[in-house]
């Protein structure tokens, strides 16, 4: 195998035909029949005043060519299999569920939230009625968090595991197979659903069960283990084998249950802010260096990041081509995210600007555990009262958030509840409001336009990462007191998106099939 890179034309860079003829061609070959080629990596490099894409090409010769794994193929049929209780069917709960196909164990996967579909009508609630369902919302219900909030698989997790092999199997439910190239693979929220029901069906058709509008509301801890669940409130499931928690990270009642059953966790860094929006041609200009977008090229998005007084300010979650959701996961709270559709075609740009924060900025006592989740909770409360009750969300042009003065009107946006303005300085706290406007010049050096009133800032960006973490052990992936019980993903703290709670599902899936191996004295 050779690997060859070519240069295109942004309108170049989409026919997978054409690149490969031309990687041949630059080495001559291309009327060769004993060479084959296929594109391996496509990345956009946008420092000159004409983007191009660089493309990795693989010359084969064709003798030595073999197609790409189909890993689906590897799933057994696990009807009568040992059980493993997975709470949370979000990437991390669905790929441990996947993993446990491959490894020949039953996964019982358990949701609060509603099937992928029937999401949709609470989803509409919260936008068009102002009504939180608590347990069916863009948080919570099948698929996660991530399946309506825009659906980006790009990661830094590439020690965590096999990043194709999670993206393969996404191509093999349903995603396209340019995520198995591009530098910043994204499905995008329309997609997504019909991906997620098709990983139900795997699970299903292989023996596997899922329950929906689940809630675990208990569990009882015997010997150091979980020997029972309590589901809605009514039902007592015995646990036999081992518990995946994987709930993600705004399940706050889940962290009570098990600081109520005396399970020690920890608190923990997050990150809490704003999210900024812009027109998406404006960002382009600034990017692209050019005033209408090429052809051939998609909506530019931006990173971010500045260290002020200590901390870091940067971008969160960017959004091109996208649009500002409420995010509350409970009534009498403003949270917001953002997500994309697959063509990332919105007029608008958001990305969250967010302050990373340390325990000690929010906790003058390390051993509280929930004093991360109480000042997350608090913001959220408080922006929510200045309000009229409903979902709309506080905002400021940009403009006006540095001057410190309440807007006269807002630029248009995209986010459905509507925004209402006021001074964001008086709803967020000190530190995180000084900071940010600390920034912002910073973030105007490197990206000129940044600052410009057809921004808008919008209360409040709070759930970048879960502000508790569920402790395991490094090897066994095992909570370190309580034996079988596997804290997961991000709820537990330990993954930051749709592709690392994936890898940690498949990882915690593994340790699960070697405790359950191991003879029963042994276990401890």
């Amino acid at each position: 195998m050779k690997n060859i890179t070519v240069t295109l034309k942004p309108e170049e860079a989409w026919d997978r035909d054409q690149i490969c003829e031309h990687a041949l061609a630059q080495i001559g070959e291309q009327e060769n029949p004993n060479f084959i080629a296929r594109v391996d990596r496509r990345s956009l490099d946008a420092r000159s005043k004409r983007p191009v894409f660089r493309v990795r090409v693989q010359i084969f010769e064709r003798k030595n060519w073999k197609p790409l794994p189909r890993y689906s193929d590897e799933f057994k049929h696990v009807e009568h299999a040992p059980k493993v209780i997975i709470v949370g069917a979000g990437p991390a709960g669905y790929f441990a569920a996947l993993e446990c196909l491959r490894l020949g164990l039953k996964p019982v996967v358990i949701e609060r939230g509603k099937d992928v579909r029937a999401r949709r009508r609470d989803l509409r609630a919260i936008q068009q009625f102002h009504e939180v369902n608590p347990n069916s919302n863009y948080c919570f219900g099948e698929g996660g968090a991530g399946t309506y909030s825009d659906g980006k698989l790009y990661t830094r997790s590439h020690k965590r595991g096999d990043i194709f092999r999670a993206m393969k199997l996404l191509v093999e439910h349903g995603a396209p197979e340019d995520i198995l190239i591009d530098s910043q693979p994204h499905i995008g929220s329309n997609k997504l659903p019909k991906i997620v029901s098709a990983i139900r069906d795997t699970i299903l058709d292989h023996g596997g069960q899922i329950y929906f509008d689940t809630r675990l509301t208990d569990v009882k801890i015997q010997d150091s283990k979980i020997s029972q669940i309590q589901l809605n409130e009514n039902e007592w499931w015995d646990i036999p084998g081992p518990l995946i928690l994987a709930t993600g990270h705004s399940a706050r009642d889940i962290y009570e249950i098990l600081h109520r059953r005396k399970v020690h966790m920890e608190s923990k860094p997050f990150a809490l802010g704003v999210r900024v929006e812009h027109p998406q041609a404006l960002i382009d200009e600034i990017q692209y260096n050019q005033k209408d977008r090429q052809p051939g090229l998609p909506a530019s998005s931006y990173k971010l990041v500045q260290q002020i007084d200590g901390r870091g300010v940067y971008s969160f979650c960017m959004c091109p081509g996208g649009l500002v959701v409420p995010a509350a996961t409970a009534p009498g709270e403003i949270v917001t995210n953002g997500m994309s559709l697959s063509k990332r075609n919105s007029p608008f740009a958001n990305s969250g600007i967010v302050v990373g924060l340390e325990i000690g900025d929010f906790s003058s006592d390390d051993k509280d555990v929930f004093a991360g989740l109480r000042y997350q909770a608090q913001v959220e409360k408080k922006v929510f009262e200045a309000g009229d009750g409903s979902q709309q969300a506080p905002a400021q042009r940009l403009t006006d958030l540095i001057k410190g003065k309440v807007s006269t009107d807002l630029p248009k946006h995209s986010y459905i509840p509507g925004l209402v303005s006021q001074n964001l300085g008086d709803l967020l706290p000190l530190g995180i409001m000084q900071r940010i406007l600390k920034a912002l010049p910073y973030f105007e050096k490197k990206m000129k336009g940044f600052i410009t009133e057809e921004a808008v800032a919008i209360a409040t960006e709070s759930r970048t990462s879960s502000p508790i973490r569920i402790p395991r052990d490094k090897k066994t992936f095992m909570h370190t007191q309580v034996q079988g019980f596997f804290p997961c993903g991000e709820g537990a703290g330990y993954a930051g998106g749709i592709i690392s709670a994936a890898l940690d599902g498949q990882n915690v899936a593994q340790a699960v099939a070697q405790y359950m191996n191991q003879p029963t004295e042994n276990r401890a």
